[in-house]
């Protein structure tokens, strides 16, 4: 540094602004060199692992292909080339070294953020090439925990931001848990219906499910934290709340549907008066058809012995 500021000095450039001037010019060398090795992370290092992962026979990988885990991942690239120089330029004790410190913690705790989130989702996507993931979804387990996570990590930023330390944070939630407890009353709700739902196999994705009380009846297409979502035979999506599960009654018809049948029930109106005994003639005739037929000649048999 101190050579920099001699040569600009030698340059003609007054001694007062020298100092200054030199960390202008090196911090726009350090944002030239992150922005050239977050080119080299995305249009390289990612392109060539995506390679691998195409050609590999393993499937899980594809996964976090397609959710982009590995071009979020690439975005702590330019961050780490930053957070080395940035705060040894401007002095980590200086207001401006205390600002870039700040803002690179919260530039780190979103990117983490976003990757978990994109893992999670991976996550799901390969536990639903398994068979059993339709009788035990997990989808609403896994919002809970990204709830959690992204819950944490905003208090983070917001602690960053306020330059106070997190535990302390933390700390004080305790007084703000009536608020808390009816801003996510939905969420534990549906975190409660879903355990249950879960545990005691009360409801998969794919049974037929039948709730008049809010129009829905056919397939469960998903089971999420706060809402099951059910396609009725209609193509209509019926949407209901997952503590409803627990607190009002449906009819769930898993049973017919694994019993490969399905029982059938109508109303046959007769006419009394049209109701008589069978005449040799009546039984002539219906001895003709096919599907009695051999009723009728069995009977006949048996009345004659």
């Amino acid at each position: 540094m101190q050579w920099l500021i001699d040569l600009f000095m030698e340059s003609g450039v007054p001694g007062e602004w020298a100092p200054a001037l030199v960390k202008w010019v090196a911090t726009l060398g350090v944002i030239c060199i992150s922005v050239f090795v977050n080119y080299l992370a995305k249009n390289l290092i990612v392109r060539v692992l995506h390679l691998f992962i195409r050609k590999s026979k393993i499937k899980w990988d594809d996964k976090l292909a397609q959710r982009k885990v590995l071009h979020k991942l690439s975005h702590l690239a330019p961050i780490i080339v930053l957070s080395r120089f940035l705060p040894v330029i401007w002095g980590v004790q200086s207001d401006g070294g205390k600002i870039i410190e700040s803002g690179i913690k919260i530039y780190i705790t979103v990117i983490v953020l976003m990757v978990v989130d994109s893992l999670l989702g991976a996550l799901q996507d390969i536990y639903r090439g398994f068979k059993w993931s339709k009788q035990v979804p997990i989808k609403s387990f896994l919002q809970v925990f990204k709830l959690i996570v992204f819950f944490i990590g905003g208090l983070y930023i917001v602690a960053t931001i306020m330059d106070k330390n997190p535990a302390v944070l933390f700390g004080s939630l305790g007084a703000l848990t009536a608020v808390l407890m009816l801003v996510f009353k939905d969420a534990i709700l549906g975190l409660t219906a879903g355990i249950q739902l879960t545990t005691n196999r009360m409801l998969a994705i794919g049974d037929w499910l039948e709730m008049p009380k809010y129009g829905a009846d056919g397939d469960v297409l998903e089971i999420t934290l706060t809402t099951v979502k059910v396609q009725n035979w209609d193509n209509t999506i019926t949407t209901i709340p997952t503590y409803a599960l627990i607190s009002d009654a449906f009819k769930n018809w898993r049973g017919m549907t694994e019993s490969d049948g399905r029982r059938i029930k109508r109303s046959l109106y007769l006419d009394i008066s049209t109701i008589r005994f069978c005449d040799e003639e009546m039984l002539e005739r219906f001895s003709k058809i096919q599907f009695i037929k051999e009723y009728i000649d069995q009977t006949k048999q048996e009345l004659k012995t």
